[in-house]
This record gives structure tokens, sequence and C-alpha cells, in this order.
């Protein structure tokens, strides 16, 4: 039989080239694309750093043996109700001189009642002792005890807080600070993520 001939396909057309009009139309839907994929991502990042996960770098001492002086935390605020024993970051415009973001503890909440022993650094909540395996007293610091008369009942919508180096920490026993309006709580700590030699992900110590 004969073989049958293969019919040569067809040759691609080529592409008609772009006129200059179409060239600066394609160019301007190309840089509307990568703008508006610019604008999402600073968007969902700004989000992000408001109402989930932002950095704090602790300023100071007064969170020792726990946390020292410029270490990164982790922080979220996101559908957070603070706890007794987490570590958060307050933030109390109207406390001059500490009138900016600190991390403390939180040592008690709304309605509960707080005093302190300064003499056996005793702490009571609701008249139960509290074990504070986390509580550090530095020996070469002079005594802070409470700038007003304990103990003392929060109200609903505030916190206790101490810094865990209780000789050298300004918090809830000062006058200026006091106690803390909950809706000055920027967040709880979760993480510790700088320097990476002491990363650690933080538990509450009263988690059973």
């Amino acid at each position: 039989m004969e073989q049958e001939k293969k019919v040569p396909e067809p040759s691609g057309m080529k592409e008609k080239p772009l006129t200059p009009k179409e060239k600066r139309q394609k160019f301007l839907k190309n840089l509307y694309d990568i703008v508006e994929v610019l604008a999402t991502v600073t968007v969902a990042v700004t989000l992000l750093y408001a109402f989930a996960v932002r950095l704090q770098i602790v300023d100071g001492s007064s969170m020792l043996n726990t946390l020292h002086d410029k270490e990164r935390l982790l922080v979220t605020g996101l559908c957070y109700e603070p706890r007794r024993g987490d570590i958060v970051i307050i933030h109390k415009i109207d406390a001059d001189p500490y009138d900016r973001p600190i991390v403390k503890r939180v040592i008690a909440t709304g309605g509960q009642t707080v005093d302190i022993d300064f003499d056996t650094w005793t702490l009571t909540v609701d008249g139960e002792t509290v074990e504070e395996s986390y509580r550090w007293v530095d020996p070469e610091k002079r005594l802070i005890t409470c700038a007003y008369s304990l103990p003392v009942t929060l109200r609903d919508d505030q916190i206790f807080v101490m810094g865990d180096n209780r000789n050298g920490s300004a918090d809830s026993r000062t006058n200026e600070i006091g106690p803390v309006d909950i809706r000055c709580v920027v967040g709880k700590a979760f993480a510790r993520v700088a320097p990476l030699s002491r990363f650690a992900l933080f538990r509450n110590p009263f988690d059973a």
C-alpha cells in the first residue's frame, strides 16, 4: 500500500509587535500589579504588628534573673487577657517617668487582694501565700517597699505587676505606676528570640 503522506502542520503565526500605546498600557498594568502586591503586604505586616506579634526590647534590670537588658522578646496582644504569672508589656502614658513600654510580671488580676510582707518577701493574694520561683532579691540594691498602704484590692479592670528583681523594679508598688488598667497592657511576652543563645518559649509558672 502506498504510504500516506504527512501533511505539514501550519507554522505558528508571529505575534504582532506592540504599538507604543500598548507597551505603555502593559507597563502601567505591571506597575499597578506590583504596587497592589506591595500595598497588600504592607497592610498585612502592619496588622500583624499591631494585633498579633511585635518585638519588645528589655530595658534595664528590673526582670533579673529571668530577663536581661537588651534581650529581644516576641509579644502578642491578640485576644489576650492577663493571667497571674504572665510576663507582660505595659504602656501607661501618664506614669512619668515610666511612661515608656515596660516589661513586668502579672502578680494579681481584677478583684484580687494583694499583700506583701517586706521583711520575709512573702506575697499573698486573696490571703494565700504565693510561691514565686521567679523572684530575685538583689542584696546590693536598696529595699523597695510600697509607696501606699497594703493590702490593696484591685478593681475588675486592673492588674498588679512587679518586676522579678524585687529590689530593682519600678512597678505597681510605686505611686507613678500603681495598679495598672488592663487597657494599658500591650500584650504578653511569649518568647525570647535574642540573643539566640538564650532563646526560650515562656511558660506560665502557675500552669499545671
